[in-house]
């Protein structure tokens, strides 16, 4: 059955659609007779508001727009689940898109968000943005934009993880249990966030007195595959690596594949950290050792920043959400 709307409750009272609009809306300027009449007629024919007539008449969506790499990995799921609750809380709809993790399809769903006249966005880049021109384009014509996980320094609002801090725990807690020879397993160098991770990597080994080697730090594209190459071309060493870092939750898991598929053990023969969520680790076998992030606190401070700007703070603020390093079966015991 079709939704009645208030031009078919005008037509039915014989009336004006203004009029509806003001009796509906509570306004003066209706008899309470004639009031009474429309409410009803409205009533009984379950008649909604139309959010998008609203919109279009007050030039408020209501909406925020977000976009990550891959809705369905864990991670990001969990942070679009806080964005949306506590959007919810504040009055506002999310519309939640896709980027694959590419420039390109990122564009499209920055061009599709702005269309629909999101009231702000919030965003994790894909791994291959390395051209930020159009998110500072959206920033200059006033459209209120948060970066959350992955933020390059471009001068807008951003929420991360302690990423050099925690990649350096991480890296310490593999020397304490007794690896000398631990690999880097990350993302594109073009990321900030897998070169600051980099970066507490390599200041762990300084500090600890190990030689660096080039051959043991792997830095491609984010996938499975990826991963589980490099994994194996990293077990094929003269020297194979005795400990792994992974930057992703992908990596690690491929990681993991690559290391059982030769026959070693874990963490006897390679030990092994990764950035991913408790759940995936607890699905693993062995567990995985894994650096723990807040993902609600992400999410909800995300929200904030970008709220705030909503409602006129002009300031670029970058907060940083502390992570730690939680020990499962892939880390040797200390």
């Amino acid at each position: 059955m079709k939704r009645i709307s208030q031009r078919d409750i005008a037509r039915q009272l014989g009336i004006n659609v203004s009029t509806v609009s003001r009796a509906l809306r509570g306004l003066d300027g209706v008899s309470p007779e004639l009031r009474q009449k429309i409410e009803q007629l409205a009533e009984t024919n379950g008649y909604r508001p139309n959010p998008f007539a609203v919109s279009l008449r007050y030039d408020t969506t209501r909406t925020i727009g977000i976009v990550v790499p891959d809705v369905s990995f864990n991670q990001y799921a969990h942070i679009v689940k806080s964005i949306e609750a506590e959007a919810r809380k504040a009055g506002y709809m999310c519309i939640i898109t896709d980027s694959d993790d590419s420039y390109e399809k990122e564009a499209d769903c920055l061009e599709l968000l702005v269309n629909m006249h999101v009231e702000g966005i919030i965003i994790c880049p894909a791994q291959d943005t390395t051209d930020f021109s159009q998110l500072l384009r959206l920033r200059q014509t006033n459209i209120p934009i948060v970066l959350f996980d992955r933020a390059p320094d471009i001068g807008i609002s951003s929420v991360i993880i302690n990423d050099a801090a925690s990649a350096r725990q991480a890296t310490n807690t593999l020397i304490d249990g007794g690896a000398r020879r631990i690999a880097f397993l990350g993302g594109p160098n073009v990321m900030k966030q897998n070169t600051d991770r980099k970066h507490g990597y390599l200041e762990a080994l300084r500090e600890s007195g190990i030689t660096i080697q080039t051959e043991l730090v792997k830095c491609h594209h984010i996938s499975f595959n990826t991963g589980l190459s490099d994994t194996l071309e990293l077990l094929s060493l003269p020297e194979p690596p005795d400990a792994i870092l992974a930057t992703h939750g992908l990596l690690g898991i491929s990681a993991l594949q690559a290391i059982t598929s030769r026959g070693l053990r874990i963490p006897d023969d390679v030990a092994l950290i990764a950035y991913m969520s408790d759940w995936v680790s607890e699905m693993s076998h062995p567990r995985i050792s894994f650096v723990k992030q807040n993902l609600r606190e992400i999410g909800c401070k995300a929200l904030r920043l970008l709220l705030d700007q909503m409602n006129g703070d002009d300031s670029v603020q970058h907060i940083v959400v502390n992570a730690r390093v939680e020990l499962r079966d892939s880390t040797k015991k200390l």
